[in-house]
């Protein structure tokens, strides 16, 4: 083979190669629209496909559910066992003679009134869900609303006060303005933006890195600002380091 042929060959190979590279960088992000206070559209966005792309699984989902929901519950419920029931000191009859079975204690849990075996006691032991499991039910479920077309990404929120009337105005304008119920996903805690919100019945609010599985599946729009999903990305980046 001569130098011609080999240099065309090399060459061929580096298009090809540079097309796999353009048709995975199109495969590994998402487009989607970014809003304005207004309500309009100012731009398209790239979203990792990794966070915002998964599939629906709903078995991953309400796992993650039941487990936020029983960390939730407050466990008073509370038995004894045959050593805290009150009375049984004695034998309450012979060993042998009687026709009965043997016994050495009324309290017994075989007895009525006795003890109870393996019966609950405050605190218990609480479900857990192991922490790669927790993030790709929270990315699944964020996934599931950005296709359903429940999830917005707003620019940025900026109030000069604390006022209702602007936050209702803002609610009026957003492409989920028809959802019973809406969760305001911020990057930190804006005092402004939380007492604007806050007297709103249908308004739930957050943090980028408070936000979990049970948040996202109650409310059925889900609107981020631009800043709490960058704020998310690194959530999602530090979380797969400490993994690995």
């Amino acid at each position: 083979m001569s130098t011609r042929e080999k240099s065309q060959g090399t060459e061929k190979q580096k298009i090809a190669s540079s097309k796999k590279d353009q048709k995975s960088k199109k495969v590994d992000t998402l487009i989607t629209s970014l809003y304005n206070q207004k309500g309009e559209v100012i731009k398209k966005i790239n979203l990792p496909k990794e966070i915002f792309g998964q599939k629906p699984n709903p078995v991953l989902l309400a796992q993650a559910a039941r487990v936020y929901l029983d960390r939730q519950k407050v466990k008073t419920a509370s038995t004894k066992t045959r050593a805290e029931v009150a009375g049984g000191g004695r034998k309450p009859h012979r060993q042998k003679g009687t026709g009965s079975a043997r016994a050495g204690s009324i309290r017994s849990p075989l007895w009525r009134g006795g003890g109870i075996v393996f019966g609950p006691k405050p605190g218990g032991t609480p479900l857990v869900l192991p922490k790669k499991m927790r993030a790709k039910a929270l990315a699944t479920a964020i996934s599931v609303k950005l296709t359903e077309k429940s999830l917005t990404i707003v620019d940025k929120l900026e109030f000069k006060g604390p006022k209702t009337k602007k936050a209702v105005e803002f609610l009026g304008k957003s492409a989920l303005k028809d959802k019973k119920k809406v969760l305001l996903v911020l990057p930190d805690k804006d005092e402004t933006v939380v007492k604007s919100f806050r007297n709103l019945q249908k308004v739930g609010i957050t943090r980028a890195l408070d936000l979990n599985t049970l948040d996202v599946l109650k409310f059925p729009g889900l609107i981020f600002t631009l800043e709490a999903v960058d704020k998310f990305k690194e959530r999602w980046k530090s979380g797969n380091k400490q993994s690995n």
